[in-house]
């Protein structure tokens, strides 16, 4: 919930944006306070039947809880309720988004002083979005206006909607197997690209599962060989490049590498602190903006300048999400050494002492070299994978009930195995898995461990 302070503070702010209106004649609005009132307790009752999203011990799916400032940033905003479509619609908000899809694509390496709304002669392109689904769904399609008809490829532990939405596009997707890390094995990809007809490898840079890193350096030599076009999905790992020093050395290069990609997307509503939906797409060539030319007979009228509208798939957008984030990074900038990188290690670092108890704990079995980022999965020790995913199912249910909530994952039980004799397990095996996303979760690890091991304790005596 937005802190008392801040509520006052938003108050004030209100306050400031309806002076800027002062002299405009008064709107008789006639308000039934008492029927408000009585509709938001039932919201407010309903909204009740959910889990604890913002508390610590919930480290589950990824759900981190958006800044104070922006929660009150957007509920500013909403006062006017902006449409980022055209200008006309979102004069402050258009201008607002320019600026921080500007900052974020800096972060990735990207930078044109010539840039006018993220987009210029010789610079990037990019623009919000409402999530990384629309955002990845532009990248394909500019992938396929750019190579009409070829093959999208991308790791098997790449988001599923990769796949839809190349069938959406009518374009072909294939799955490339990964390693026991979750990452794309080059040779499996080599053989794809030896098939030819690959116009697009999608390089994931924090899978949903795992939050595995693909070897983007690698794959980049690849497209020298080859050439195709990389799009980059860094919808959750993507902010890691300000902590990339703070990485092990392979994932350190991938974010080095980021810089060299076509495309990128990344998620503000994840790590980046803000209220879904809130996604960002970017491509390193400002010349794909002519495949979203379109004629509009009212919106374009009031400004020469550029129109989010004029590069975006879709036409009306949330000016309030733009607002939300400008604030964010007003207050906490993308900065290698600033507060908000300073979260992101928090996680990381509780990430990896969570895994290292793991690993010393004879009832469970960790993936080999632990997490890249700030996800640990682990599967319970069993005789078969049928009894350990009953007992990952049993723990699940165990620790909800100690308010402590965690998720499961179905990994390929072979990326446990003994790599001499991996590739004969094919079966899958449910896991558990905790994102700690939150800067909270590192003070709070003792009383997640606490709690895993006395459910774990509790189950594996029954």
């Amino acid at each position: 919930m937005i802190p008392h302070p801040v509520s006052e503070l938003l108050a004030r702010a209100e306050k400031r944006l309806a002076g800027e209106f002062s002299a405009l004649p008064k709107v008789d609005a006639s308000v039934d306070l008492l029927q408000i009132e009585a509709v938001l307790e039932k919201t407010a009752a309903r909204l009740g039947d959910n889990y604890p999203y913002f508390h610590p011990l919930y480290a589950g799916q990824m759900l981190k809880p958006p800044h104070p400032v922006a929660r009150a940033a957007y509920a500013l905003a909403m006062a006017v309720n902006p449409n980022n479509h055209a200008r006309d619609g979102g004069r402050a908000s258009s201008e607002m988004e320019i600026e921080v899809v500007r900052g974020i694509a800096e972060m990735f390496g990207w930078s044109c002083e010539s840039s006018s709304g993220g987009s210029g002669s010789g610079g990037f392109l990019g623009h919000l979005t409402s999530g990384g689904t629309m955002a990845n769904l532009e990248a394909l399609w500019v992938a396929g206006q750019l190579a009409p008809g070829k093959r999208i490829v991308g790791s098997e532990q790449a988001h599923y909607t990769h796949g839809r939405i190349s069938g959406v596009l009518k374009l072909e997707f294939s799955a490339v197997e990964a390693d026991a890390r979750g990452r794309m094995r080059l040779d499996a990809l080599e053989h794809e690209l030896h098939k030819g007809e690959v116009g697009t490898v999608v390089v994931t840079l924090g899978t949903t599962a795992i939050g595995a890193i693909d070897p983007l350096e690698e794959i980049l030599g690849l497209r020298e060989k080859y050439g195709f076009r990389v799009h980059v999905d860094a919808a959750y790992g993507g902010y890691f490049r300000l902590i990339r020093d703070q990485l092990e050395e392979s994932t350190r290069r991938a974010f080095e590498a980021i810089s060299q990609a076509d495309s990128i997307v990344v998620d503000p509503h994840k790590h980046g602190l803000q209220p879904y939906g809130c996604g960002c797409v970017l491509f390193r060539d400002a010349g794909v903006g002519r495949f979203y030319k379109h004629d509009s007979p009212y919106t374009y009228f009031t400004s020469k300048e550029l129109h989010l509208g004029e590069i975006s798939l879709e036409c009306s957008r949330a000016g309030a999400a733009a607002v939300a984030l400008w604030a964010t990074m007003q207050l906490l900038p993308l900065t290698r050494d600033g507060e908000f990188a300073q979260g992101l290690a928090a996680g990381r670092r509780a990430a990896v002492e969570l895994d290292r108890r793991l690993l010393e704990d004879a009832r469970f079995e960790t993936l080999r070299r632990g997490p890249e980022l700030d996800i640990v999965v682990w599967k319970v020790k069993a005789k078969t994978g049928e009894q350990a995913s009953a007992r990952a199912q049993a723990i699940f249910d165990a620790c909800a009930k100690r308010n402590l909530h965690l998720a499961l994952v179905q990994l390929p039980e072979r990326w446990f195995s003994d790599p001499d004799t991996a590739e004969d397990v094919q079966e899958t095996v449910t896991c558990l898995r905790s994102v700690l996303m939150k800067p909270e979760h590192e003070p709070w690890l003792p009383r997640i461990w606490s709690e895993l091991d006395a459910a774990t304790a509790e189950v594996l005596q029954a």
